[in-house]
């Protein structure tokens, strides 16, 4: 063979690699450089949530009561959300959501009232509780979306501490109750939140007093070493069995109007609008909050009409009368010190 014809096939075999390596003649794709996942978060805090465990359960509701019979309550410091009502006999009680974090005891758990069905229906899942009238028991039975499951039907996953006088002490299981089963899930977000780093924008605020009734009114002072509000009744920090004073992370003062008629004489109306006060980070945002049905989560927005976004973090929901009955006092923080001077040089 000539030295011409090899040259020749040695062309043609290295053409055909190029046309193979190429792709028949398509143009290569350009390599793409990884992006991170974007970090998962508990629906119902904003914390970061890195096993993503509250996004594979339901949100789970409790009714606890808040006689001081019932103090210190048991796993009410682990809840991401807790809504305080006004209930007949100007006593109030919480229903304390729980999804991020599951306890493994809860409670007193204590009857549901008329509120109830409005205030968890926007959260499905699981609601607990001891019982109720037949009127109120119903209407929580036909709450959309909630799986509700009093003493009856709880089975072993509710049990009554003998150390205990009934009616105080009804508790429950944490997991064992989630196994009930809830939709949805992951549950839906109450709250929007300040993205990480970012400032919420108020007037600082040293503490607020809720004025419900003797024995129930309510101190929350900020505490900026931790940037949560420490809850009290009057000089009395509110514990939890676990010896933890209840902190949140944002207070929401909502301001309610009455009534919607109950088999309990009357129900404060969370569907609707009005005034809410929202405490974050040592600041205060006076603004409103609106609903429209009982389907949707409520909405909190300031003056301008734009939505106030919380601290990642737990936050209590504050049911107070819009009455003159039951005052709400802020305590403005003290000014700033001024930053020392720093001294003039003299030349010489």
């Amino acid at each position: 063979m000539n030295r011409n014809r090899v040259v020749a096939i040695a062309t043609v075999f290295l053409l055909v690699a190029l046309a193979a390596c190429g792709g028949g003649g398509h143009t290569a794709k350009k390599r793409v450089a990884p992006t991170s996942p974007k970090p998962t978060v508990a629906p119902l805090t904003g914390l970061p949530d890195p096993n993503g465990e509250s996004l594979r359960r339901p949100a789970l509701s409790i009714k606890i009561e808040n006689t001081p019979e019932a103090r210190p309550q048991t796993g009410l410091d682990s809840a991401d959300v807790v809504f305080e009502e006004v209930t007949e006999g100007e006593i109030t009680r919480f229903v304390a959501v729980f999804n991020s974090a599951i306890p493994d005891v809860i409670g007193p758990i204590r009857s549901v009232r008329a509120m109830d069905p409005d205030i968890v229906t926007p959260l499905g899942g699981i609601f607990a509780y001891s019982g109720g009238i037949p009127e109120t028991v119903d209407l929580i039975r036909h709450a959309p979306g909630v799986n509700s499951l009093d003493e009856t039907q709880a089975g072993s996953a509710m049990f009554r501490d003998k150390s205990k006088r009934a009616p105080h002490n009804l508790y429950g299981h944490g997991q064992d109750l989630l196994t009930k089963g809830g939709q949805p899930v992951p549950v839906r977000p109450l709250f929007s939140y300040l993205d990480n780093g970012a400032t919420f924008n108020g007037d600082p605020v040293a503490s607020i007093d809720v004025g419900f009734k003797q024995g129930y009114g309510v101190t929350y002072t900020f505490d900026a070493a931790s940037h949560t509000w420490k809850r009290s009744y009057g000089l009395a920090p509110h514990t939890a069995d676990s010896g933890q004073q209840i902190a949140p992370t944002n207070v929401i003062v909502q301001f309610v109007g009455c009534c919607v008629p109950s088999p309990e004489g009357g129900a404060y109306q969370t569907v609707g609008q009005g005034q809410a006060w929202v405490l974050s980070d040592g600041k205060i945002v006076r603004g409103q909050w609106t609903r429209s049905d009982r389907s949707q989560p409520t909405q909190y927005v300031d003056a301008s009409g734009a939505p106030i976004k919380l601290q990642p973090g737990r936050t209590w929901v504050e049911y107070v009368p819009a009455s003159p009955d039951y005052p709400v006092n802020v305590t403005a923080a003290p000014p700033s010190a001024p930053a020392p001077s720093t001294p003039a040089t003299t030349r010489r």
